[in-house]
C-alpha cells in the first residue's frame, strides 16, 4: 500500500482537498467554496479527519494557496496568506491552523508553484529544469522552476502583476486589480473579461473580438517572461485557458511581438509544443499539493 498524503488546493473561489499519492491514486476528493478562513479551513480539517478513519494516517500535507503568501520556513510568519485582495483572508495563518490538528510535515507554496511542481513530477514539465506555469482565471499568477528549484526569493513570483503596454484607444477599460488597476491581471483575468464585455468569457464565440485582445495581453506578459527567464516551456492553465481556440492566437501574438529576436525553433515551427496546456489538466493544482506534501516528508 502506497503512502497517503493530504492535499489542499486553496483557490480564491474554491478549495479542493484530496488524499492520495499521485495520478491514478486519488482515494477521495472534496470541493467547496472559499468562504471565511475559519469555515473553509474547518471543512478541510474535517475532510482529512474523515479520510484518516477510512484509509489510515496521512504522512504529510501539502497546501498550495492563492497569494501573496510567506513561503519561507524560517520566517516568523511562514504559512500565512498575507496581502491578498480577498480581504477576509489577509494575514491568515493557514499552515498554523492545519497544524493545530495534524502533527505532520506540511509543504506550503503558492497555487502556481504547487501546480508547477505537479507538472514537473507527472505532467508537461517532466524532464525540464527551467519552466513557467501560468494560471489565468479569477486571478493571474505565475510560478515554476529555475535550475530545478521552485522560484523563490524575497517571497515568490507575482507574474500577474507585471505591467504591460495598455493602448487606451484600443481598450479604454481601466482594469480590475484593486492594487494596480491595469496590470496584466487587471486587464486579462476572468473578472476583467466579464467586466469589460458584460458577460462571462465562456459564453463568447470563438471569433469574438475579446479573444484577440486577451491573446494580445497574455502574449505581452509571456514575452516578458521569455526574455527574463528563458524558460524551456510555458504551461498555461486556469479557467480562461479552457477555451482551446485561444492557444493559436497566443502563439501567433508571441511570435509577432518577439519580432524574430529569439532565433530558436521553439519560437517558430514548434511554438505549439512550447506554450502548452497543463499535462495534468484540471488536476494540476491538487496533484501539485500532493507533490508538495511528498517534498515536505523528505525534509
Amino acid at each position: 500500500m502506497s503512502q497517503l498524503f493530504g492535499a489542499i488546493e486553496a483557490g480564491g473561489t474554491k478549495f479542493v482537498c484530496a488524499v492520495g499519492s499521485g495520478p491514478g491514486d486519488i482515494r477521495a476528493e472534496s470541493r467547496f467554496p472559499t468562504t471565511t478562513p475559519g469555515e473553509t479551513i474547518a471543512q478541510a480539517i474535517a475532510f482529512f479527519q474523515e479520510q484518516e478513519l477510512l484509509h489510515g494516517p496521512l504522512q504529510a500535507i501539502g497546501i498550495s494557496a492563492f497569494g501573496p503568501i510567506d513561503p519561507h520556513p524560517k520566517s516568523p510568519t511562514f504559512g500565512t496568506i498575507t496581502t491578498t485582495p480577498k480581504l477576509a483572508w489577509q494575514h491568515t495563518p493557514i499552515v498554523g491552523m492545519i497544524r493545530q490538528h495534524f502533527d505532520l510535515p506540511i509543504g506550503f507554496d503558492t497555487d502556481v508553484n504547487g501546480a508547477a511542481l505537479g507538472e514537473h513530477h507527472w505532467g508537461a514539465a517532466q524532464g525540464l529544469d527551467t519552466f513557467v506555469y501560468l494560471t489565468i482565471g479569477t486571478g493571474i499568477g505565475g510560478g515554476g522552476m529555475v535550475g530545478g528549484r521552485l522560484i523563490h526569493g524575497l517571497m515568490h513570483p507575482e507574474m500577474g502583476h507585471m505591467y504591460v503596454p495598455h493602448d487606451w484607444d484600443r481598450d479604454p477599460f481601466p482594469g480590475v486589480c484593486p492594487f494596480h488597476g491595469d496590470c496584466l491581471e487587471g486587464l486579462a483575468n476572468g473578472p476583467a473579461l466579464e467586466a469589460r464585455w458584460g458577460t462571462k468569457g465562456e459564453s463568447f464565440a470563438p471569433d469574438h473580438e475579446a479573444w484577440l485582445l486577451e491573446a494580445h495581453y497574455l502574449a505581452l506578459g509571456l514575452v516578458n517572461i521569455i526574455t527574463i527567464l528563458s524558460p524551456q516551456r510555458i504551461i498555461l492553465g486556469g479557467g480562461v485557458m479552457g477555451q482551446p481556440h485561444i492557444f493559436p492566437l497566443i502563439h501567433r501574438e508571441v511570435r509577432h511581438q518577439l519580432k524574430g529576436y529569439i532565433q530558436m525553433a521553439e519560437m517558430e515551427k514548434a511554438i505549439d509544443s512550447y506554450i502548452v496546456p497543463p499535462g495534468l489538466g484540471s488536476q494540476a493544482g491538487v496533484l501539485g499539493s500532493i507533490a508538495l506534501a511528498k517534498e515536505a516528508l523528505k525534509g
